[in-house]
C-alpha cells in the first residue's frame, strides 16, 4: 500500500503518524510545499507578542523527527501541481530547484489548508501589509516589528486571530487600531456576549473601530494611509489582515473533485471526495456542522487532527467515520477568556430553528475564597430541551464550563442532564451548584413554566403595553452606584413582601434585578399571590449589554 499525503501540519501530519502506526508495510510519503510540516499556527501570535520566547518551541515535528521516528518519506519544499485520478498519479514540482517528476499512489489524502483572505481593496499588494498563517509570515512580521521605525499597527479584522494579534502588538508596545466591518468582533458570538471583548479592547488603548472597513490602502514614503469605508483616514507603519481565510481548493479544483455549497472540498463522514481512493482533512474541506447537520466550514486544529486520523484509518481498510465539528473554540484577550461551542443564536435564527435562552452570571468558584471573579454564561436550547450551544466570558474557569457543554452536546444531553452532573467542587476551584448546573436549573425552570422570561431586545416593545410595570428589586445602593432602567420603580426583594399592595394584580409584573437571581426568586413571590410576572434574562447587568447592540425605542427615548 502507497499513501500520498499532500500537505502536512494538523491533517496531514496527523495522517502520516496514524497511517505508520496501523501499518508498518505501507510506503507513506508526506509532500509539503514549505519548509515545516508541523508546526503550531495557532502559537504563532503568542511567539510575536513574546509570551512564547523560543521560535523553535512552535515546531511540533521536524521533518527529520517524522522520517526517523515513523519512517516516513517527507518531502519539504515540494508542492504538488496535478493530480490524476484515473492514473493515480500526482506531479511534484520542487519549490527552489523548479524540478519536476511523477509520483504514484494507491490512496492519496489532500490537506491543503486555507489561505487567508485577501480581498481585492486598492493597495492591499503593498508590503507594509501582511497576513500570518505560517512560520514564514511570522518571521516577515517580527523583522517588520524590529525596525525602531514601526510605532503604530492597524489588525483589519476582529476573529481569532485579529483579536491575537492585536493583543500581542500592545504587548510590544505599539499603538494599536483593530478595524472590524461588523458591529462586533467574534463572530461566533453573540452581539450582547461580544460587549466585554469590546470592553477590554477600549481598556488597553486599542482603537477599535467598528461597522467599518477599509476603501483603500497608500504606501507612503513612511508607512501607509488607510482610508475607510466612514472616509476616516488612518496613518500606521504596518497593517496585518486577518479578514479570514479561504479552503485551498484549486488543487482539487483541477483533478475534478466536487466542491461542497460552502466552498470547501466536498467529503463523506469517511472523509472521502468524490474520486474514489482520494480522502480530504483539514481546514480546506466542507464538513457538518454537528448540531444542525447543515454543511459548514470550520477551520481548527482540534477537527483537522481528528479528520486526519479518520483518513488514515480508512486509506488502510478501516471503517471510521467523523462526527461533525461543532466549532468548540476558546481565545485569550489580555486577561479576559472568551469561549463558545455548538450553534449561536444568530445562526439558528438564520435556520428558523426555534429556541430558548438563558443567562447566568455566577463566580468561577466560592465567593468566599480570594480570587472568585464572575462568568458571562448563555445557554441556548430548545423546547424539548436540547443542548445547542453555549458563550462565555470571564476572568477565570470559562474554557472549563464550555468544554462541559461541548461534551453534553456530543452526548446528547439536555439541559435536565445539565441540573444533575456532578463536577468537582472544592473552594478554589469551583461552587457545590457550578455555573453548569445553575444554566441546567434556570433553563429547566423556563421549560416547567415556573419562570416566564422576558428578553432585554424585547423589553422596549413590552414597556409600550401601558399594563405593564418595571420593577427593580436590587437595594437601593446598587441604584445609585450603577443605575436603573428608565421608568422602572424600586421595591428590594428583602422588603418585596411588605409591599405587595404597591402593584396591581391587573397589570404584568416586568421584574428585574442585576443578573437574574434575584428576579426569579421575586417572580416567584409576586406569582404565589396572584401577580403575573415576568423576568427580566440575565437582569440589568444582559440589559446594559444589549442595549449596545440595538436601536433605542420611543419608549426609551420619552422616559430617558
Amino acid at each position: 500500500m502507497k499513501i500520498v499525503i499532500i500537505g502536512g501540519v494538523a491533517g496531514g501530519a496527523s495522517a502520516a503518524a496514524k497511517a505508520r502506526r496501523l501499518s508498518e508495510d505501507a510506503e507513506i510519503i508526506l509532500f509539503e510545499r514549505g519548509e515545516q510540516i508541523s508546526f503550531a499556527n495557532c502559537g504563532l501570535p503568542y511567539h510575536i507578542g513574546g509570551d512564547i520566547q523560543d521560535r523553535d518551541a512552535l515546531l511540533i515535528q521536524t521533518p527529520e523527527k517524522m522520517h526517523h521516528r515513523f519512517n516516513i518519506d517527507v518531502r519539504v519544499e515540494t508542492e504538488i501541481t496535478d493530480i490524476n485520478p484515473a492514473k493515480k498519479t500526482v506531479v511534484a514540482k520542487h519549490t527552489l530547484t523548479g524540478e519536476e517528476y511523477e509520483e504514484t499512489y494507491d490512496r492519496l489524502i489532500l490537506s491543503p489548508g486555507a489561505a487567508p483572505f485577501i480581498p481585492p481593496i486598492e493597495g492591499i499588494e503593498s508590503p507594509e501589509v501582511m497576513t500570518l498563517r505560517n512560520m514564514s509570515d511570522m518571521d516577515r512580521i517580527l523583522a517588520t516589528l524590529d525596525n525602531t521605525h514601526t510605532r503604530r499597527a492597524a489588525v483589519i479584522g476582529g476573529g481569532f486571530i485579529g483579536l491575537e494579534m492585536a493583543e500581542a502588538l500592545v504587548h510590544r508596545n505599539l499603538s494599536v487600531s483593530l478595524i472590524e466591518q461588523a458591529p462586533q468582533v467574534m463572530a461566533p458570538l453573540d452581539a450582547e456576549m461580544a460587549e466585554p471583548l469590546h470592553d477590554t479592547l477600549r481598556q488597553q488603548n486599542v482603537d477599535l473601530r467598528l461597522n467599518t472597513g477599509v476603501k483603500r490602502f497608500t504606501l507612503e514614503d513612511r508607512g501607509i494611509t488607510l482610508t475607510l469605508m466612514d472616509d476616516s483616514l488612518l496613518k500606521v507603519d504596518l497593517v496585518i489582515l486577518a479578514i479570514g481565510v479561504r479552503p485551498e481548493t484549486t488543487l482539487a479544483t483541477s483533478a475534478g473533485l466536487e466542491i461542497g455549497k460552502t466552498g470547501g472540498i466536498a467529503v463523506n463522514r469517511r472523509m472521502e471526495t468524490s474520486e474514489q481512493d482520494i480522502f480530504a482533512v483539514g481546514d480546506a474541506v466542507e464538513i457538518n456542522e454537528f448540531v444542525s447537520g447543515d454543511p459548514a466550514l470550520i477551520p481548527l486544529a482540534g477537527p483537522a487532527n481528528r479528520q486526519g486520523r479518520i483518513a488514515a484509518i480508512n486509506a488502510l481498510g478501516g471503517k471510521a467515520e467523523y462526527r461533525g465539528s461543532q466549532g468548540t473554540a476558546v481565545c485569550k484577550l489580555f486577561d479576559l477568556t472568551v469561549a463558545s461551542t455548538g450553534l449561536n443564536e444568530k445562526a439558528l435564527k438564520r435556520q428558523g430553528t426555534a429556541y430558548e435562552k438563558v443567562y447566568i452570571h455566577a463566580n468561577n468558584h466560592a465567593g468566599y475564597y480570594p480570587g472568585a471573579s464572575k462568568i458571562n454564561f448563555k445557554l441556548l436550547f430548545s423546547s424539548e430541551g436540547k443542548v445547542l450551544g453555549a458563550q462565555a466570558t470571564g476572568l477565570s474557569g470559562v474554557d472549563k464550563r464550555i468544554d462541559v457543554i461541548a461534551t453534553a452536546i456530543q452526548a446528547d444531553l439536555s439541559v435536565y442532564d445539565l441540573e444533575e452532573v456532578e463536577l468537582t467542587y472544592a473552594p478554589p476551584y469551583g461552587s457545590a451548584k457550578d455555573v453548569v448546573n445553575y444554566a441546567g436549573f434556570v433553563a429547566a425552570n423556563v421549560l416547567n413554566k415556573s419562570m416566564t422570561q422576558l428578553y432585554s431586545e424585547n423589553l422596549p416593545d413590552a414597556l409600550e403595553d401601558p399594563q405593564a410595570i418595571l420593577l427593580d428589586v436590587r437595594n437601593p445602593d446598587e441604584i445609585t452606584q450603577s443605575g436603573a432602567i428608565p421608568g422602572s420603580i424600586n421595591i428590594p426583594l428583602d422588603s418585596l413582601r411588605q409591599n405587595l399592595q404597591q402593584l396591581p394584580k391587573n397589570k404584568t409584573i416586568i421584574v428585574y434585578c442585576a443578573v437574574g437571581l434575584r428576579g426569579y426568586l421575586a417572580c416567584r413571590v409576586l406569582g404565589q399571590n396572584g401577580y403575573n410576572t415576568r423576568n427580566l434574562a440575565g437582569g440589568y447587568y444582559m440589559w446594559q449589554q444589549s442595549k449596545h447592540c440595538r436601536p433605542v425605542s420611543n419608549t426609551e427615548r420619552k422616559v430617558a
